[in-house]
């Protein structure tokens, strides 16, 4: 089974940052959009930030100015930069490609913002 490990997650105050880091296999990680997903208590996942092998990058409305995705294919890790966090941004944050695929999901890593 491949998975995703995710690790930076945290408690954090709002306005403060964090960076999330997520690894893959090679055979993975280098031959596929790779998304941030996140999960909030009673909410579906869904993807907020997306980069291509191209790096064309999309972002949705909640995160676009104060999220930012990258990717180092040598290193096979993907991050997301955080500002800005705010309370609603409190969630699991996951990797996996675009589509998802069921057997890809790892661990998953917490953020929590509240003061």
């Amino acid at each position: 089974q491949v998975q995703f490990v995710e690790s930076g997650g945290g408690l954090v105050q709002p306005g403060g940052s964090l960076r999330l880091s997520c690894t893959a296999p090679r055979n993975i990680f280098g031959m596929n959009t790779i998304a941030w997903y996140r999960q909030a208590p009673g909410k579906q996942r869904g993807w907020v930030a997306k980069i291509t092998l191209a790096e064309n990058i999309q972002y949705t409305d909640s995160v676009k100015g104060r999220f930012t995705i990258s990717r180092d294919n040598a290193k096979n890790t993907a991050y997301l930069q955080m500002n800005n966090l705010a309370p609603e941004d409190t969630a699991v944050y996951y990797c996996n490609v675009i589509p998802s695929r069921e057997n890809f999901w790892g661990q998953g890593t917490r953020v929590t913002v509240s003061s």
